[in-house]
């Protein structure tokens, strides 16, 4: 089921990169960016972080929290975060399932092939305050995805 503007963001819990638990339900009352994508430390998802991270605070300031989502474990995370002094937490989605809830894992050739290999397709959700989905963004630009999501908050 491919989500749309105006349905309810799946629920979820999670690990993040300190090893901490989080849900959706954690950012009820602001909004989030939640942001899936294929894999820690490769070219095009570094570019996509890094752009969300030198942006970070204008983001904050829009009343907003970034979640990124990829099938790496906590100890991945915690490198990529390291190495990129990234500044907000990434969810360890080790069994896929946040990403397939949330349409990340399927869909089309590619996404099927990804699918088959654990990888989640690159697609971002800005979700309202309430917890409905409020924007998609299909195709980021990975070097400018900062911009993108800041033009939609």
């Amino acid at each position: 089921m491919k989500l749309k503007i105006g349905d309810p963001a799946p629920q979820f819990t999670a690990t993040t990169t300190d090893n901490s638990t989080v849900k959706l339900s954690d950012y009820f009352g602001q909004k989030l960016v939640l942001y899936f994508y294929p894999m820690d430390d490769t070219p095009g998802c570094t570019k996509q972080a890094c752009s969300l991270r030198d942006h970070y605070r204008e983001i904050q300031d829009k009343d907003a929290a970034i979640l990124g989502v990829s099938t790496q474990d906590v100890s991945s995370h915690q490198r990529f975060t390291e190495k990129y002094n990234i500044s907000f937490p990434l969810v360890a989605d080790t069994d896929g399932a946040v990403s397939r809830a949330y349409g990340a894992m399927d869909g089309g050739l590619m996404g099927t092939a990804a699918s088959l290999f654990g990888v989640a397709n690159r697609i971002t959700y800005l979700i309202d305050e309430s917890g409905h989905i409020a924007h998609i963004i299909d195709k980021p630009n990975c070097a400018n995805h900062a911009e993108e999501v800041l033009n939609l908050l």
